[in-house]
């Protein structure tokens, strides 16, 4: 047996003593502020979880984090990095740098090939990720990437995929228009008009055949990320198209979006959760600069490092922008519901290099799974 130390298992103590620094103050460059991690100000649970609950929920990598890798190099790195599974891009936002489509599609000994290869490195491959904008009213962009979405179904039934992640998409305001508007609210009445349209003549119809043509393959998970700048973006929006469309439509729980929206993350899973709604789960941070949102609101969002300074919010690795209590309180939510599917750490913190990011919220996740499933005795609170 290996005996090699796994540097992402800590021994407890140190763990619970340690976890306060993870989200200790950054240096933003060009900057005169640090970044820390919010306070949590959500309810967080001292009970253990029932022995049927608990599942040691696997934790993977997307891919994007690693962009310079062949897929041979990824599957060796997720090994050192001790990672279980894998979600991979096959076009779209994402690219397909480790997933060549259209060739394995057309080839079924090569998608067998390209399976094998994360069967012997003994990662799940749990996910494909194909987000684009399927009805961007621009024909050729919905197109490429309706063509995408199918052949990326194609591809979860010759390889034995369950789920399928992407966006649910933003069409133009009305007949004519080139450039997605995403509209939220249904005042001046132009815009009622303009959500009726998108919703009613475009994006349900589309999703509707989209479902059918994935249900027709064996695939009945299709995980829309709940993203800003799409017609799903919170989990009212992500339900309705649920409803009209059906079970096949379901979410990638993606929190960062939700925590600047103001979401409760654990009222999210659990009111998801009891509609078997979730399923795929991105681990990604967001943190809050109160004086900003307090200043400029939350529709102040920045990806740049130069533009930190006068940000609401931004991305982070997890545990750099809500603690580990929080992110413990999570995990253990995610269990509680059933979730069946994996947690896949996806980086775009702007600060830490990738696989700086992916290093640290693989060293948050491992450790509160593992105070989870093997609390230490007088130990099963959730730190605060």
């Amino acid at each position: 047996m290996d005996s090699t130390p796994n540097p992402f298992v800590i021994d407890r103590r140190k763990f619970l003593a340690a976890a306060g620094i993870v989200t200790a103050a950054v240096a933003v460059p060009d900057s005169s502020f640090a970044l820390e991690g919010s306070p949590s100000p959500y309810p967080q649970s001292a009970d253990p979880l029932p022995a049927d609950k608990l599942r040691k929920i696997p934790i993977g990598v997307f891919d994007p984090a690693f962009p310079d890798l062949t897929l041979d190099e990824l599957l060796a790195k997720y090994n050192a990095l001790g990672v279980e599974a894998a979600e991979i891009g096959t076009g779209g936002y994402p690219g397909n740098k480790h997933c060549p489509l259209d060739e394995l599609i057309a080839d079924p000994a090569k998608a067998k090939a390209w399976r094998k290869k994360f069967d012997d490195h003994n990662i799940l491959l749990a996910t494909l990720s194909c987000h684009g904008n399927p009805v961007h009213p621009d024909p050729k962009i919905a197109a490429r990437d309706d063509k995408t979405f199918r052949n990326t179904v194609l591809l979860a039934e010759q390889v034995g995929v369950k789920v399928i992640v992407g966006f649910s998409g933003c069409p133009g305001g009305a007949p004519g228009d080139t450039m997605p508007n995403w509209a939220t609210y249904r005042w001046p009445p132009e815009y009622a008009q303009v959500l009726d349209w998108q919703w009613n003549e475009k994006v349900i119809p589309y999703w509707k055949d989209a479902a059918k043509f994935a249900r027709d393959h064996g695939i009945h998970r299709i995980a829309f990320e709940m993203h800003p700048g799409f017609v799903v973006y919170n989990p009212r929006t992500l339900m309705r198209l649920r409803e009209a469309v059906g079970e096949e439509i379901g979410a990638n729980c993606d929190l960062s979006h939700l925590f600047w929206q103001g979401c409760n993350p654990i009222e999210v899973i659990r009111f998801l959760g009891k509609q078997n709604a979730i399923f795929h789960a991105h681990m990604k941070d967001t943190v809050m600069f109160p004086e900003n949102v307090a200043r400029y609101g939350v529709l102040n969002f920045a990806f740049d490092p130069k533009d930190l300074p006068q940000a609401s919010e931004t991305f982070r690795a997890v545990g750099y922008g809500h603690g580990s209590g929080l992110w413990k309180e999570i995990v253990r939510t995610y269990m509680e519901v059933g979730y069946d599917g994996i947690l896949s750490v996806e980086n775009e913190d702007p600060i830490l290099n990738p696989e700086q990011g992916v290093q640290r919220a693989l060293f948050v996740l491992k450790n509160v799974r593992e105070e989870l499933l093997n609390p230490p005795s007088g130990h099963n609170a959730i730190p605060r």
